[in-house]
């Protein structure tokens, strides 16, 4: 029940309420009010949302943040997730709204933030990443009930957004490409065969291990992937992107032949270095001492391979993009293209790769057209 005392400030309520893990009771209490009634109507607003669980506590945003990083994010989401988090809490958020109490920031407040971070000459895409922080923070706020709403919630990014192009190999240029990176070293013309053979991620096959790998079914399971940022062994192997991300893909006989070669090679570097090999890591693409292939020596090799085959600059992540414009090409399914990629729906991958497969429907078309010009008229 709530007491009722008026002062020289206007009227006051206390309610008394008991601390459900303590068992222990307290008193809030908030005082101002002009009038009794608004008053009465201030403590039965309380009144309810306490007994809905809500409490308006007063925690500052930055450490609601901190405690959100600890308790809901950590082990629940990707390594590189948490430092993204954590870089746009350290160099934007916290930067900006200092020492505010959770409770205080307010939509208009929130657009404004948004907004300075476009006029200091960050792109859209940071923005982006930033709200995302912000918001997933602010949501778990309100689920916790230290919010009633969300003030992120209605926001709007400025800039026109950018549109993704899809960058791969052309078909009629890989053959060349490859040629060039078998001149250039074998480790990595294999790592590279066999990312545009799977489109798996430059993660995931560099956590492939041979008992991940059955040549006699020409299948590969692909159930984590290699952090190259790990500090210790403990650290490097973690979770594949998404839930989705972990599957079985099928090979082509080609290729496993190509693996079956390939770890002859792995068994005579073995006997060559004894025990300085890291039998540990029984890695599938690796360097002659078994260890892991640093992303620095990839993505070196795989740009001096490009320039040395009169190629354009392209990310490693572009022989992922090609296996899938090379499924299509042969006429898959928008569905196995998505399985094989390991993409949470099959929107995700129609969406990435529509304007491809809108290409190829055109050539098929005109194909058509022709076969059945004299058949047709």
């Amino acid at each position: 029940m709530a007491s009722f005392k008026k002062h020289e400030t206007g009227w006051e309520f206390r309610i008394r309420c008991k601390d459900p893990f303590t068992q222990k009771f307290t008193e809030k209490s908030q005082r101002g009010f002009s009038t009794k009634r608004e008053a009465q109507t201030a403590a039965t607003d309380l009144e309810k949302k306490l007994a809905e669980g809500y409490e308006k506590i007063d925690i500052s945003l930055s450490d609601f943040l901190t405690k959100w990083i600890d308790e809901y994010k950590t082990g629940t989401v990707r390594k590189n997730t948490i430092e993204l988090h954590k870089n746009n809490i350290k160099t934007h958020i916290k930067p900006y709204f200092k020492n505010i109490m959770l409770k205080d920031i307010k939509p208009i407040m929130y657009q404004e933030f948004l907004n300075s971070i476009g006029d200091k000459g960050y792109s859209r895409r940071t923005v982006e990443l930033v709200h995302s922080t912000l918001h997933n923070a602010l949501e778990k706020a309100v689920t916790l009930c230290k919010l009633e709403r969300n003030p992120c919630n209605g926001s709007e990014i400025k800039g026109p957004k950018k549109k993704s192009t899809v960058q791969f190999i052309e078909s009629s240029d890989i053959q060349r490409f490859l040629q060039t990176a078998r001149q250039y070293g074998y480790i990595y013309w294999m790592i590279f065969k066999l990312l545009i053979e799977t489109g798996m991620r430059k993660g995931e096959a560099a956590a492939l291990q041979r008992t991940d790998v059955d040549l006699n079914q020409c299948t590969v399971r692909i159930n984590k992937s290699l952090d190259f940022t790990a500090k210790d062994d403990s650290e490097l192997f973690g979770d594949t992107k998404t839930l989705r991300s972990e599957r079985t893909i099928r090979i082509t006989s080609t290729l496993a032949a190509d693996l079956r070669y390939h770890f002859d090679w792995l068994d005579q570097n073995k006997d060559i270095m004894k025990e300085v090999y890291r039998n540990d890591l029984d890695l599938v693409l690796c360097r002659e001492d078994g260890n892991y292939m640093p992303k620095s020596s990839l993505f070196n090799a795989f740009s001096r391979i490009l320039k040395k085959a009169d190629l354009p600059s392209l990310p490693i992540h572009s022989l992922r993009h090609t296996n899938a414009v090379l499924l299509l090409e042969a006429g898959a399914d928008m569905k196995f293209v998505q399985e094989q990629l390991g993409h949470g729906s099959i929107q995700i991958t129609s969406d990435v790769y529509a304007h491809i497969s809108k290409k190829i429907e055109a050539a098929n078309m005109e194909k058509f057209e022709m076969f059945t010009k004299g058949i047709l008229q």
